[in-house]
């Protein structure tokens, strides 16, 4: 049975990594490495520019937004203790189904999906957990903005202070291959780092000033070496991952995707693309993604496949040989004809809505129907991917036939809560502006 390792990077730049063209030397050389020995999509983008919603759609494969607390664009520590803002334990997710098909499961690093005791790792389909349950953390102190312990194993407490999380996240992924190898159970194995996230912090340096506080934001402290240094350890990291499956025996068969949860922020590289993280331009929703399974995937493809993150629960529900719960059809599109041949490509029209600045998009084959606040744009994004010349009045026609689609689309999801919020701890205003 085919094992899965799903690496989902917070906040990570559309060029970051040397591979998609960083122009920061030696930055991501396992990561590169991932990319010639498997396949590298040019054409990824996330669920949503903000953290929490692409992980909803992640886990059950469908829109994030036919759930209420994936209309939190993040979901803060303010809904500790709800019952309603959260992922609900009796949906289907990822883990739950392959669980059932006798895999084992484990999320190792970030949550950000609701808050115990309603909401749990364990509760939606992982057997166990260590990492936070919050967003943000420091990466020293394992403390939340509001002060608070975030550092858990199935759902207690753990006490690791001092301990620098990029690398705890990384011993942990290393120890659950070395013991998954030992037993030869089949699994799935979600590796959701923090970084390079917010609060700027390296494993040798801690950030000034300190996280905690209900002033502070993301626009505190930092620098980009800081931020590269932050890359460069979490790239470490992974390429241990990858190294442990190799020295076990396991790396033919276990399809390992990389990717982020949303574009970057303010010291990412997203170049061409304009924009990052609460934006749907280009760079909010553009995101790096990389495929090993050598089974399957020849090495070195490039994939120009249009596909969401919620796709990948699709493509490996369908390599594992399981079928979705029939009450909660997909969403999400397998990728399997993009993996075994990298020029393959399909049609995948892809949506996306926000309540911050009031932005919906819909990106279909080479067109983009952008709106924020209350301007309407139309790009061409394979010849104007930095979102430049707006073909609205020149071609009218295309204009309302995707406005129209994007309507009929947004018809059949909830409609956005009128207590859902935007959190301002993301200082929207560091972001280029249209």
């Amino acid at each position: 049975m085919t094992n899965f390792v799903f690496i989902l990077a917070d906040d990570l730049g559309y060029a970051d990594l040397g591979c998609y063209g960083g122009r920061a030397a030696a930055i991501s050389p396992a990561l590169d490495r991932m990319a010639a020995e498997g396949m590298r999509f040019t054409r990824s983008y996330s669920n949503s520019p903000v953290c929490s919603p692409t992980r909803f759609a992640l886990i059950t494969g469908r829109y994030q937004y036919r759930l209420r607390g994936a209309a939190e664009e993040p979901l803060t520590g303010k809904y500790r203790g709800s019952t309603t803002v959260g992922l609900p334990p009796e949906h289907p997710t990822l883990p739950s189904l392959l669980k059932t098909a006798g895999y084992q499961t484990a999320l190792i690093g970030k949550w950000h999906l609701g808050y115990p005791p309603h909401f749990s790792p364990r509760k939606s389909g992982y057997d166990h957990h260590f990492g936070p349950l919050s967003g943000g953390v420091s990466y020293f102190t394992h403390l939340d903005r509001g002060g608070n312990a975030d550092l858990v194993e199935d759902g207690e407490p753990a006490d690791h202070q001092g301990a620098y999380l990029t690398d705890l996240l990384s011993d942990r992924a290393v120890q659950y291959i070395e013991q998954r190898a030992a037993d030869r159970a089949p699994f799935l194995l979600s590796l959701h780092y923090t970084a390079p996230h917010w609060p700027w912090e390296t494993r040798n340096g801690r950030a000034e000033p300190p996280i905690t506080g209900p002033t502070l934001g993301h626009l505190h402290g930092g620098s980009i070496h800081v931020y590269h240094q932050m890359v460069r350890e979490l790239d470490e990291g992974i390429g241990r991952v990858l190294d442990a499956l190799d020295a076990a025996g396991l790396g033919d068969d276990t399809l390992v995707v990389f990717t982020s949860d949303n574009g970057g922020e303010r010291f990412s590289d997203n170049w061409p693309l304009v924009g990052g993280k609460m934006d749907l331009t280009e760079g909010g929703i553009r995101v790096p993604c990389i495929a090993r399974w050598p089974k399957t995937i020849a090495a070195g493809g490039v994939s120009e496949q249009h596909h969401l993150t919620m796709d990948w629960m699709a493509t490996m529900l369908a390599a594992a040989n399981v079928a979705p719960a029939a009450d909660f059809p997909l969403d999400g599109v397998a990728l399997q004809p993009a993996l075994a041949d990298a020029g393959h490509g399909f049609a995948r029209p892809m949506h996306w809505r926000m309540n911050h600045r009031q932005q919906r998009a819909l990106r279909d084959g080479r067109w983009k129907y952008l709106k924020v606040d209350e301007h309407e744009y139309l790009f061409d994004v394979e010849t104007d991917e930095r979102e430049r010349a707006n073909q609205g009045r020149l071609q009218p026609e295309r204009l309302a036939s995707m406005r129209a689609a994007w309507e009929s689309w947004d018809h059949a999801m909830q409609p956005i809560p009128v207590d859902a919020g935007v959190s301002l701890v993301y200082g929207s205003a560091d972001m280029p502006q249209r």
